[in-house]
């Protein structure tokens, strides 16, 4: 829920870093919405001993950005700095945290951070009523920690397939709608109390205030579920993405769109850029935020992808020179036309995943329709 714009606010935020045999790159958007909620998390590198670990983030606010952008700052220190995390080790410890105490320790920060959240005087007076999902991977030299508490999702993109998946918290799954029940609230059009669409989320303190009931328990639940994965040689890469880049896009989509984007360049900002961009024409009315993790296996430019890419370019600046040509008398097509007699043919070699829509703004074929555009009007005045 929330307001929308006239249109979309398009400028993106940003970054980019390598480091501990990764490489990332990042890109969030508002688009339609009125306001910027989603906040983000990249570090190359932890404090205290870990400077073989690395962390990726993203928070999906609601209501309001402040959660978001907490978390975005505290939630790896939380998670880092508990005892469960460090089990019987201090920290600055040479000794790597076990499987075991690492995912309690992860479980910790979640509950840690939201506890002390709930103490913040705007937070507690109801003056801010925000919450936000978070999704997250924890990378060690030998094991992935995928987090997820939400409707975001990271995804990992293992020997060219998906190969596994966080599962989205929504209120109509059996075990969170029962935990809702529970809690004596209900599940209506697919929301707690018919009014938030995810089931799981730090902050949202309006739903986490029921008698007897323990903050696992609540209406909304801040407890995040992790996953260890066993690093392997086939990595390729992990997406991380809010809701707003899933709402119109699959696993399978998304990724073979990703591949794609990385066979015809190793700008890692311009791929995710590419994504946003692609889902914002494919729908995408919510806030878009993705980091993307590049392992040494990922794919590598390649000159016939490059070639490929080029010659969908030529032959989309000549199907709208002759679209223009054919309008004659019936005067300058817009872009909604140009793009509707596009995709009723069958072009080839459009990027999988993102079709026609990752063609259509910005790239050659808007600057072209518009180029046309102010030509025809020149000739217009001239006659």
């Amino acid at each position: 829920m929330g307001a929308f714009l006239d249109k979309p606010k398009t400028e993106k935020h940003n970054a980019h870093g390598e480091g501990n045999g990764l490489r990332f790159g990042l890109s969030s958007m508002q688009g339609w919405r009125v306001e910027m909620e989603d906040a983000h998390t990249a570090v190359v590198g932890i404090p205290h001993g870990l400077d073989d670990w690395s962390f990726f983030a993203v928070y999906d606010g609601h209501a309001g950005s402040r959660v978001a952008n907490y978390c975005s700052k505290h939630l790896l220190e939380h998670i880092t700095n508990n005892e469960d995390f460090r089990g019987a080790e201090k920290p600055g410890s040479s000794v790597e945290p076990t499987v075991e105490s690492v995912k309690s320790g992860i479980r910790t920060g979640f509950l840690k951070i939201d506890e002390y959240m709930r103490n913040f005087s705007d937070l507690r007076n109801g003056m801010d009523r925000s919450g936000s999902t978070a999704v997250a991977v924890l990378l060690s030299p030998e094991h992935m920690y995928f987090i997820n508490c939400g409707d975001s999702r990271a995804v990992l993109y293992r020997n060219a397939q998906v190969c596994f998946s966080t599962q989205d918290h929504k209120p109509c799954n059996p075990r969170e709608k029962e935990r809702i029940q529970n809690a004596g609230g209900s599940v209506m059009i697919q929301r707690v109390n018919g009014s938030l669409a995810v089931s799981r989320a730090l902050g949202d303190y309006d739903y986490k205030c029921v008698d007897g009931k323990g903050p696992t328990e609540q209406l909304v639940s801040p407890e995040p579920e992790v996953y260890e994965i066993l690093r392997a040689e086939e990595d390729e890469f992990v997406v991380l993405a809010c809701d707003g880049i899933w709402d119109v896009m699959s696993n399978e989509e998304l990724c073979e769109f990703v591949k794609s984007r990385l066979e015809v360049t190793d700008d890692l900002e311009k791929v995710c850029d590419s994504v946003v961009d692609t889902c914002l024409h494919k729908g995408s009315r919510d806030n878009m935020s993705i980091v993307l993790v590049c392992f040494m296996n990922a794919p590598k430019v390649s000159e016939d992808a490059v070639k490929k890419d080029a010659e969908l370019d030529k032959y989309l600046e000549a199907r709208v020179e002759e679209i223009f040509e054919k309008s004659g008398e019936e005067g300058i097509p817009d872009l909604v036309h140009i793009m509707r007699n596009l995709s009723a043919e069958s072009i080839p070699n459009l990027p999988p995943g993102g079709g026609l829509a990752s063609k259509y703004e910005p790239n050659m074929l808007y600057i072209y329709i518009n180029a046309s555009h102010q030509i025809l009007l020149l000739l217009s005045c001239l006659h």
